[in-house]
């Protein structure tokens, strides 16, 4: 069998299950998930190989037409740079009519791109028979290559979904290493899987502007010891990540540390604290230290 190689972007509205897709493919949890929408902040690259074929999925923030503030206006724009140079789209959405927002992320697909339309979360369909109903609409319109109804919280029709993006990547030799699962380096996932945690244990409670700065990110054998700093905006959110007596801070700080360990296969030491944001200069140098 010939090696193919190619971009699969996988596309929709927030928390229609872009990120627990991904991380399915991955078989580790590379790319934030949370209840709270627009936790995809970045677009990550997620890279998963077979011996004859290596899948790199492009993860995008969800695109949505409400709440158009800067942050959602740039996530937005992110969506539609992504859109326009990939081999496959897998496009995500519910199991239910499309939406005006389905209907513009199809629209801003180029033509020749193939588009396998996932219908998710079908387990929750009560009748079963409105999948059917659902996929008979769906093939009424042509762009669909593939329509393909799953749970991806289950597991359903995956290895299905990754057989049928096969068909239509490139004949190629592959571009990453076998071994390689992403294009960003550890400060960017440590820093990631903080600010997953710190989403998953406020709550509603905290605004999208919580950032986390790698200050300190060093190597000694096999353990690596890690300082972050997680930057609010104002003196009051402080206590929403602190928690009493430092017990939400340090909730937050265990689940990260584990799941830092299981992602880079070592020990991790983890310190954190809060710090509130003095300028631009704060968001600049915490780009810097994730090596962007």
């Amino acid at each position: 069998m010939k090696k193919k190689c190619g971009t699969i972007a996988i596309v929709g509205q927030p928390n229609v299950g872009k990120s627990t897709l991904l991380n399915y493919f991955l078989g580790t949890k590379l790319s934030i998930t949370s209840r709270k929408a627009q936790t995809t902040r970045y677009q990550l690259l997620g890279i998963h190989t077979t011996p004859e074929t290596q899948y790199i999925f492009v993860d995008t923030p969800g695109y949505q037409l409400k709440h158009l503030n800067t942050l959602n206006k740039n996530l937005n724009k992110t969506v539609k740079h992504a859109l326009q140079e990939v081999d496959v789209i897998l496009f995500l959405i519910e199991p239910r009519q499309m939406t005006d927002v389905d209907k513009k992320i199809l629209q801003m697909i180029p033509e020749d791109t193939p588009i396998i339309l996932v219908i998710n979360k079908v387990d929750r369909l009560k009748e079963k028979t409105k999948i059917l109903e659902l996929i008979n609409v769906f093939k009424e319109n042509s762009r669909y290559k593939e329509i393909i109804p799953t749970s991806v919280k289950k597991g359903n029709n995956l290895n299905e979904l990754l057989e049928c993006a096969r068909n239509f990547l490139p004949e190629q030799e592959f571009i990453y290493e076998e071994d390689q699962i992403t294009d960003k380096n550890e400060r960017f996932l440590a820093a990631e899987i903080i600010r997953e945690k710190i989403f998953r244990l406020t709550g509603q409670e905290l605004p999208y502007s919580v950032a986390v700065e790698i200050e300190k990110f060093e190597h000694d054998g096999n353990v690596r010891r890690i300082f972050a700093a997680i930057i609010v905006e104002r003196d009051g959110h402080k206590p929403m990540i602190i928690g009493n007596k430092g017990i939400r801070l340090k909730e937050i700080s265990t689940n990260a540390r584990m799941d830092m360990e299981k992602l880079f296969g070592g020990k991790v030491w983890l310190e954190t604290w809060v710090k509130v944001k003095k300028g631009w200069s704060d968001d600049l140098r915490a780009l810097k230290s994730l090596g962007l």
